[in-house]
C-alpha cells in the first residue's frame, strides 16, 4: 500500500505544482493604468487576481499535506494516526491519501 501511496501522492504533487506554475501570470499585480484599461475591466482583473491568490493558498497547504504524507511514507508511518498512533481506515486513505488523522481525532 505505502508504494502506490507514495507514488498516488508524488502524482498530485506534480499536479499541485503545474497548477501553481498554470496560474501565476493571474496572481501578478494588476496594474492601475487607467488609459491602458477601463474601471470595470480593472475591477474584474482585480477579483480574478484574488480569486488565483487564494487558490493558490490552498494549493500550498495541499501541498504541505501532500509532502508530510511523503515524509510518514519514507519513515515507514504512513497510514497511522499522527495523534494517537492507531491505523487510519484504508477507505480513509484511498479517498485522501494525504490524510494524517483517524477519523476519532480529526473529529476532535
Amino acid at each position: 500500500m505505502d508504494e502506490n501511496a507514495k507514488d498516488i501522492l508524488l502524482a498530485r504533487l506534480a499536479e499541485l505544482e503545474a497548477a501553481s506554475q498554470a496560474t501565476a501570470a493571474e496572481r501578478k499585480p494588476v496594474t492601475l493604468d487607467q488609459a491602458a484599461v477601463g474601471r470595470l475591466s480593472r475591477m474584474d482583473a482585480i477579483q480574478v487576481q484574488a480569486m488565483a491568490a487564494a487558490g493558490e493558498r490552498r494549493r500550498v497547504a495541499e501541498i504541505g499535506r501532500v509532502k508530510a504524507a511523503l515524509r510518514r511514507v519514507d519513515e515507514g508511518e504512513y497510514g497511522y494516526c499522527v495523534t494517537c498512533g492507531e491505523e487510519i481506515a484504508p477507505g480513509r486513505l484511498e479517498f485522501d491519501p494525504a490524510v494524517a488523522a483517524c477519523v476519532d481525532c480529526a473529529g476532535r
